[in-house]
C-alpha cells in the first residue's frame, strides 16, 4: 500500500494524551524527552515484552559473558540514565502489543481488545529477528528471553554454527568460543567489512581465527531440520552442507509494522519518517521500525544511538512541530568480540586506509581516523580508552583553512 498524503508538520499545541507504542530505548527516550520538553499530560506506554526495560546491546555482550558466573544484569551505568523513564511517570501496559491503528479516530487497538485514544502518538515498535526455521535448535538474539535461552544452551558446550558475520554474529561467536564451544561462522565475504571497513574487518577476522573460530565463506540457501537425529543441516551457496547441533541466526531483522497495515501510514510498505521523525499529523516514529531518506535512498539502521537520537527529535517535534531542530548526528556503535573492544563514530569508508592518530594497530590498541568521501568522516578506538565526545570530534574534523 502506498500512502498518498505528504508528510506534513504534526499538530502544534499541547496534546493532553500521548501514547508511545514500544518500551525499548526509542520509546523510553521519547517519553523522557516529552517530560523534559514540558509535557505534563497523560502518557501511556505499550510494551510487548513483560520485562522491565533493559539494555538490548548488553544481551550479546554482558549477558553472554562468563558462563561460570550467575546471569549478569543487562543495564550498565552509562545506559541507566535512559532506562529510568518514562515508566516512573507513565501508565505502562507491559506484555501487550498494538495490533491496529486508526489515525482518523486517533485510537490504538491492543491485542487484548483494549482501545487507547491519543492526541499524539509515538511509534517505536522496534523490529524482530529473522530466522530460517521454527526449530528449537535455531536461536536468535533480539530480546531478554532469547539471551537467557541461548546462555543456558551454550553452557552445555554444543557445537555451534553462527549464520551472519556482522557485529551481532561475531559477538555471539566470540561468547560461544569463550564458553568452550566449537564454533563455525558462515558469512559471504569478510565478516564485519560492511560495518567497519577493510582494515578493522581484517583485525576482527584475525583475532577470531586466533581464538579458534572456523570461518566459512558462503551464503546460506536453506536450513533443514533433521527430526530423527536432531540438529540442523545448513545448505550453502557453494553446494556443501554443514551439520550443527545449534544454529544462531544473526541475519538481520524486520520492522514490527504489521499493525500499521491498514492505517494508511505506510509508504510502499515502509514507515517513512522525515528529518523530524514525522509520519503524519500527530504521529511521529523512531528507532528500528522507521525508515528515513538518506542521500538518494531510504535507510533503516538498527543502532542504539540512532534510536536515541531519532526519539529525541521526534518527541520534540510532536510538541513543537518543525520549529524543533531536525535530526543531525554521527552514527556511533561499539562491539566487543575476540578480545577486541571497538568503538566507532561516523560512516567508515570501506576501502580507505585510516590514519593512526594514537597507539599501534599492530598491537591491537589504536585510535584511527578516516576522511570520508563527503562531509565528515569516521573515527574508531581499538582497545583504547578515549572519551566518546573526543571520538566524535575526530570523526568530524574541522574544515581546512581556505
Amino acid at each position: 500500500m502506498t500512502a498518498m498524503h505528504p508528510l506534513p508538520s504534526p499538530r502544534v499545541g499541547a496534546p493532553g494524551r500521548i501514547v508511545i507504542v514500544g518500551h525499548g530505548i526509542a520509546g523510553l527516550t521519547a517519553g523522557d524527552t516529552l517530560r523534559r520538553e514540558g509535557f505534563s499530560g497523560e502518557l501511556t506506554v505499550i510494551g510487548q515484552e513483560p520485562h522491565d526495560p533493559y539494555s538490548r546491546p548488553a544481551l550479546s555482550k554482558a549477558m553472554l559473558g562468563d558462563l561460570s558466573t550467575p546471569s549478569p544484569g543487562v543495564v550498565t551505568e552509562v545506559e541507566a540514565q535512559y532506562l529510568a523513564a518514562p515508566s516512573a511517570d507513565a501508565t505502562v501496559h507491559a506484555g501487550r502489543s498494538a495490533v491496529g491503528l486508526d489515525p482518523e479516530a486517533r485510537t490504538v487497538l491492543l491485542d487484548d481488545g483494549g482501545v487507547l485514544a491519543y492526541d499524539g502518538l509515538v511509534i517505536a515498535s522496534g523490529a524482530r529477528a529473522r530466522c530460517f526455521t521454527d526449530s528449537p535448535d535455531e536461536y536468535t538474539l533480539r530480546g531478554l528471553d532469547d539471551a537467557r535461552a541461548l546462555r543456558q544452551r551454550l553452557a552445555d558446550r554444543p557445537a555451534v554454527t553462527v549464520i551472519g558475520g556482522g557485529p551481532l554474529g561475531m559477538e555471539v561467536a566470540s561468547a560461544a568460543r569463550e564458553a568452550g564451544c566449537e564454533v563455525t561462522l558462515v558469512h559471504r565475504g569478510q565478516p564485519m567489512r560492511r560495518h567497519v571497513g577493510d582494515v578493522l574487518a581484517g583485525l576482527c577476522t584475525s583475532a577470531a581465527r586466533d581464538r579458534g573460530l572456523h570461518l566459512v565463506d558462503a551464503s546460506v540457501t536453506r536450513v533443514r531440520r533433521d527430526a530423527p537425529a536432531g540438529g540442523l543441516d545448513i545448505e550453502l551457496s557453494t553446494g556443501g552442507t554443514l551439520r550443527a547441533e545449534v544454529v544462531v541466526s544473526a541475519i538481520g531483522d524486520d520492522p514490527n509494522d504489521e499493525w500499521l497495515a491498514d492505517s494508511g501510514l505506510l509508504t510502499d510498505g515502509r514507515l517513512l519518517i522525515d528529518d523530524w521523525g514525522v509520519v503524519a499529523p500527530g504521529v511521529v516514529a523512531a528507532g528500528d521500525v522507521a525508515w528515513r531518506r538518506s542521500g538518494p535512498g531510504i535507510q533503516r539502521r538498527a543502532l542504539w544511538t540512532d534510536a536515541i537520537e531519532q526519539a529525541k527529535v521526534a518527541a520534540a517535534a510532536l510538541l513543537h512541530g518543525r520549529s524543533a531542530s531536525p535530526v543531525s548526528y554521527a552514527p556511533y556503535f561499539w562491539t566487543e568480540q575476540f578480545g577486541l573492544n571497538l568503538r566507532i563514530c561516523g560512516e567508515v569508508p570501506a576501502e580507505v586506509t585510516p590514519t593512526v592518530v594514537d597507539g599501534d594497530l599492530a598491537e591491537s590498541r589504536a585510535v584511527l581516523q578516516w576522511e570520508g568521501p563527503t562531509q565528515g568522516g569516521a573515527a574508531a578506538a581499538v582497545n583504547f580508552r578515549i572519551p566518546i565526545p573526543k571520538l566524535r570530534r575526530l570523526a568530524r574534523p574541522a574544515p581546512a583553512a581556505a
